[in-house]
């Protein structure tokens, strides 16, 4: 079903709201983290402390109204959901993307930020692992690339099924 004018700038308007709150997200959990890593006892346990404020609901809420708004968009435009593989693409990096948070990053940085309180309690830096770098790089990278495949639009149509023979 077509949206309106009204309603399809309205979607795109939070499409790209939710992306760019999302980047930003990502932005401050890669500042965290690196302040965690490499701060002071008092600021790497703050920076610890912090984390699960940042890289649990919020990012979740703005990936899941990102993925909703874009699904709408996709169901209601010309470009559907699959008929253009950049639209899949961005599809999947935004599946991918939110089912990596709620299930890899969300439980160990809870425990980080349990572990950043704690140790601002004691005055000593928490244990914070190296690895943690990675979920904001690659994080902002794929939403770096999806928002770029928004503006180029490369590549073509998905190819159709054949549907049987044709009468």
């Amino acid at each position: 079903m077509p949206l309106s004018a009204r309603a399809r700038k309205l979607l795109l308007l939070v499409h790209i709201a939710a992306a760019g709150v999302w980047l930003g997200l990502d932005l401050v959990l890669g500042i965290l983290v690196f302040t965690a890593i490499t701060g002071d006892p008092t600021g790497a346990g703050a920076a610890a402390a912090s984390l699960a404020a940042v890289a649990t609901w919020p990012i979740v809420i703005v990936g899941l109204v990102s993925l909703v708004s874009g699904v709408l968009l996709g169901l209601g435009t010309k470009y559907g959901l699959v008929r253009y593989r950049w639209v899949l693409v961005k599809l999947v990096i935004n599946v991918v993307l939110v089912t990596l948070v709620v299930l890899v990053l969300w439980p160990g940085i809870v425990n980080l930020g349990d572990a950043g309180r704690a140790a601002l309690a004691e005055g000593d830096a928490p244990a914070v692992s190296a690895t943690l770098v990675f979920p904001p790089v690659v994080s902002s990278t794929a939403l770096i690339v999806a928002m770029t495949l928004s503006v180029f639009k490369p590549w073509g149509r998905t190819r159709r099924i054949s549907r049987g023979p044709s009468a």
